[in-house]
């Protein structure tokens, strides 16, 4: 599921470009890896940069201006050093307020992530599903407007998991994360209603996808989780034959380096270094971009909040 804006000319060269397309990708943190990874099969022959502005982590916690402002701020800087050719927003939280502004300042194509209501409706056989999301997606009336257009036949759980994406970093960082906190994030999303219960979960999260395994062993029953990277990882692919870069075509050989730059650097641990390696981003750079502006008080707040 994502949000992004109809192709038109400003997307098309008068002339297909012969190399292989730029893709930055963009999140709070390490959640945007799981599309990075959906991105990476499709168009193998992309050259990525993977931007975590963990200096911010978690938007959740920001107030909706603070965050624009913040992400506008982060962007303007990743776009002038970059230059790419589409820049895919990772994070829920922040799709639905960030992409307008950045869509009217920037020529070029910007794929988000909302919640996949309509699907998880379609899928859901009780019509009960419920949706696992930040605080600040759950009360975005852009969620409520999906619901009420996609699911109106069904009885949607939203449930604003505090901590969850917090456990997904520190699981990836190497930090000791316990069944029981996981657990706990996720129980109010199994709900048992006039005899039926939950059968569809909704990720609407980036970062939840990173505890997979975790969310499976620990459910109170089976359910369908959906995460939204396959079909967002579609939609960028979509955009870039849009503007006329040639489709991959299969061919065989090393994808080109990839590169994961970081606003803060604090969670850049070995264990990191060598899971990013792993997922393909050996190359780490911290561009430090510390909160500004209206920004201290809220990040005095979230250093409070991580001690």
């Amino acid at each position: 599921m994502r949000i992004d804006r109809p192709a038109d000319a400003a997307f098309r060269p008068a002339v297909m470009p012969l190399r292989p397309p730029k893709v930055l990708v963009f999140d709070s943190g390490l959640g945007g890896l799981t599309v990075f990874a959906e991105l990476r099969k499709a168009r193998p022959d992309a050259h990525f940069v993977y931007a975590a502005d963990d200096a911010g982590f978690p938007y959740g916690r920001l107030g909706e201006s603070d965050l624009i402002a913040r992400v506008d701020r982060v962007m303007d800087r990743l776009i002038a050093q970059h230059e790419p050719d589409i820049v895919v927003i990772a994070c829920n939280t922040a799709s639905t307020l960030v992409l307008p502004g950045l869509r009217a300042r920037y020529s070029l194509p910007f794929v988000g992530t909302v919640p996949a209501i309509k699907p998880a409706a379609a899928t859901s056989a009780s019509k009960r599903i419920s949706v696992l999301a930040t605080a600040g997606t759950v009360k975005r009336d852009y969620t409520q407007g999906l619901i009420a257009s996609f699911a109106a036949d069904c009885t949607v759980t939203l449930v604003g998991a505090p901590g969850l994406a917090g456990l997904a970093e520190d699981a990836l960082t190497g930090q000791p994360v316990g069944d029981v906190a996981i657990a706990a994030e996720i129980a109010p999303a199994f709900v048992v209603d006039e005899g039926a219960r939950t059968d569809v979960v909704v990720l609407a999260c980036t970062h939840y996808p990173l505890l997979q395994a975790e969310l499976e062993r620990l459910a109170p029953w089976p359910v369908t989780w959906i995460d939204s990277a396959p079909a967002i990882a579609r939609r960028a692919v979509q955009l870039l034959l849009e503007q006329g870069f040639a489709p991959h075509l299969g061919e065989t050989g090393a994808s080109p380096p990839a590169k994961a730059v970081f606003t803060g650097g604090a969670i850049v641990t070995d264990r990191l270094r060598a899971a990013l390696a792993a997922r393909g981003l050996p190359d780490i750079v911290v561009d430090a971009m510390p909160l500004a502006g209206s920004e201290p008080a809220v990040a005095v707040a979230l250093a409070a909040s991580r001690a």
